[in-house]
């Protein structure tokens, strides 16, 4: 059963109970709705209290019914909605804990609610794409106000009740309830047991005093804060029409509108996101309740940029930390970086200034990797060199206790390697921070070839702690992210070498949705830095096509913003971009050794290659197993290269361009002779998938 029936006195009391947040799937709907038949058949019973069992009072619809015939199966959550405004007995809603989405559309079909306080409250659905569905944008105006309910439906952010208790002239609680729920809400069940006529919310108005202006001004800053999704223009759309039209006509309106919305590309994108952040947590051969080693104090090697980055992330859990250095100016110059970053929060409000001091305190300095044998995890942030590294990890063999977990940062490196560099190798993993490290969400987890599954199971727990996004991947040149990205960069290369100037590569890809155009970041990351990796490449693959222009670029010392000159210009060490005539002249001169005769290059081309790039390199890594879903490739490039939302990820946008589409224009790319034509023969797992008319979403 998804929702238990019991009877407690004069009341029956139907607890959903389809865990872990007691979504509201076809199973428990129908429960519920046979619940209720029973309690009106039953002539002891006066009145039907509605909660749920657990931590969720209900989270809402089951999303994973989405796109399939269970969604609308009848009951439906409108007809069950319909069901408890029609019953002849009161009903009464208990909220605790979590009350989100379907659930508080429910919530608000029933006569009467109580509630916790704690209680989270929200309608997220413009989160994944969509507008409430079940009355929500027509019943939260009428008891919340049109201003409030609107801010809610918008944000899609949960809201505690005792907030939304406070507010002048709500009717969306009767009570607020201190102590034990249940008892409360039986005991509110007999006193508005004979109560008649039952309170409607629908019976409710909306109302606003200046609406079309309130309106129009909502939609302006909606389209302008996010013009890719038209999710939030259709949830004001909503919201007026509870205030323009009778109850049922908006009802109406706002099914429609709903329906719509769930055939989008933005809100099947969003509905794959949603999905694949979860999925991402879950490993394969490691089961959730496998043991986790207990992580209460950590050690960071390095109090550089990323070390100091690093650090804080701990810091800001509660969990103290040790950072260490080799020599003590790095130590003071690190410490005092940390120190700058949470100064800036407390000035911007963003943090208080006793929690900044407290988390100060957390942080401690040694120059001496005998003071570091008491955490219980370490991670270094050294510099980029597997000999560097060596060094680090036989040191940290020798002084950290049994048990402790040694991680590297590394971002290229061979894990297997380092971890070889120790005698405890089950207990070595990577942990890839992105650039600055106490900000960017991804985490790559890298799990080595005897990394021990208690060890990634800890790691995993730990990014969750840390809020960050957590992805595993095997080892390889690059990982998931890094690996891809050159890909990315290589294309952009040639596409100048072909005729395009960076701005042009830059605004191409930044229109297709990129926070940021490949050009740009390779400035604010630091040319050299690809430069070295490209040195490397070329005696590793020397069957691989390399764009020249990108170091004679380095040549002339133009490594991006740090020096005030990259593929763009930088005057007076500001971040603002400005197109160099330098740089252009430096192209035109490199094509003109090469022979080549720039052409008209199309903004579709470039977006496609840059994209397709990815693409096929992430088919490449699911098919070593570098990654084990594609999910995990498309949140590695939403949270840690700026990947258009909207889009969902690259392989989720070739999933809704079509596979046997991008295969195709993969072989056109082909035909180029300027072009690599060797990478661009599609990766055996794509080529099967368009053949067979699958996607990268089965394997989700």
């Amino acid at each position: 059963m998804s929702a238990r029936y019991a009877v407690h006195g004069p009341a029956a009391v139907i607890t959903l109970d389809n865990p872990p947040v007691n979504g509201l799937g076809h199973a428990t709907r129908r429960d519920v709705a046979d619940g209720l038949a029973r309690a009106q058949d039953d002539p002891a019973v006066q009145a039907i209290v509605i909660t749920g069992a657990g931590r969720a009072f209900s989270g809402g619809a089951d999303i994973r019914e989405f796109d399939t015939p269970q969604a609308m199966r009848e009951p439906n959550l409108l007809s069950l909605i319909l069901a408890i405004e029609a019953s002849g007995k009161p009903v009464i809603a208990a909220l605790h804990t979590v009350c989100m989405g379907g659930g508080l559309e429910l919530a608000l079909g029933c006569h009467y609610r109580v509630a916790a306080p704690g209680c989270q409250v929200a309608l997220p659905e413009v989160k994944i794409g969509l507008i409430p569905g079940a009355g929500g944008t027509q019943r939260l105006p009428r008891v919340l106000g049109v201003e409030d309910a609107l801010n809610m439906i918008l944000s899609g952010e949960p809201v505690a009740s005792e907030r939304l208790a406070a507010l002048p002239g709500q009717r969306l609680f009767d009570r607020l309830v201190e102590g034990d729920l249940m008892p409360a809400a039986l005991a509110f069940a007999a006193e508005v047991a004979a109560r008649r006529p039952l309170p409607l919310v629908r019976r409710l108005t909306a109302h606003h005093p200046n609406p079309d202006a309130y309106f129009q001004f909502a939609r302006n800053t909606a389209t302008a804060m996010a013009p890719q999704f038209p999710a939030p223009r259709k949830c004001i759309d909503m919201v007026a029409a509870s205030v323009a039209l009778p109850f049922d006509e908006g009802l109406r309106l706002e099914w429609s509108t709903f329906t719509a919305l769930m055939l989008t590309p933005e809100s099947r994108a969003l509905r794959h996101v949603f999905m694949a952040e979860r999925a991402a947590g879950k490993i394969a051969d490691v089961p959730a309740d496998t043991p986790v080693r207990s992580v209460k104090r950590l050690a960071v090697i390095g109090a550089g940029t990323m070390g100091g980055g690093i650090a804080m992330n701990f810091l800001n859990a509660g969990l103290p930390v040790v950072m260490l250095e080799t020599k003590q100016e790095a130590l003071d110059r690190g410490v005092a970086t940390i120190r700058r970053n949470y100064d800036a929060q407390v000035k911007k409000g963003k943090l208080k200034a006793e929690h900044a001091e407290q988390r100060m305190g957390l942080l401690s300095t040694t120059l001496d990797y005998a003071d570091l044998a008491d955490a219980d995890m370490v991670i270094e942030a050294v510099f980029e060199d597997l000999g560097v590294k060596e060094q680090v990890f036989r040191r940290l063999d020798e002084v950290m206790k049994p048990g402790a977990i040694l991680a590297s940062n590394t971002s290229t490196l061979d894990l297997n390697r380092i971890a070889a560099f120790t005698r405890r190798p089950q207990d070595v993993i990577g942990t890839h921070f992105f650039s600055p490290a106490n900000v960017m969400k991804l985490l790559e987890v890298v799990r080595g070839e005897q990394t021990g599954k208690d060890v990634l199971a800890t790691v995993m727990q730990l990014g969750k702690k840390i809020r960050k996004t957590c992805v595993v991947s095997g080892v390889c040149d690059g990982f998931i992210g890094n690996r891809m990205v050159e890909q990315y960069l290589r294309q952009a290369f040639l596409l100048v070498d072909e005729g395009c100037t960076p701005q042009q590569v830059d605004k191409a890809i930044e229109r297709f949705g990129f926070a940021m155009g490949p050009f740009r970041m390779s400035d604010l990351a630091g040319n050299d830095i690809g430069w070295a990796i490209r040195k490397r490449r070329y005696a590793e693959r020397p069957h691989m096509q390399y764009s020249k222009t990108p170091d004679l670029l380095c040549e002339t010392g133009r490594f991006g913003q740090k020096t005030g000159a990259g593929w763009y210009d930088y005057p007076a060490g500001k971040r603002d971009a400005i197109p160099s005539p330098v740089v252009l002249e430096l192209i035109e001169g490199h094509r003109r050794t090469l022979g080549i005769t720039p052409r008209k290059i199309g903004d579709d081309e470039i977006v496609e290659r840059l994209v397709y790039a990815l693409v096929n390199e992430g088919a490449h890594l699911l098919e070593e197993g570098i990654a084990a879903k594609a999910g995990d490739i498309d949140m590695v490039y939403l949270t840690g290269y700026g990947f258009p939302l909207h889009r969902g990820g690259p392989m989720r946008h070739a999933d809704e361009v079509g596979l046997f589409n991008v295969v195709r224009a993969m072989r056109r790319f082909q035909r180029n002779p300027l072009d690599d034509a060797a990478f661009w023969e599609p990766a055996p797992l794509l080529a099967r998938l368009a053949a067979d008319g699958k996607t990268f979403g089965h394997g989700l």
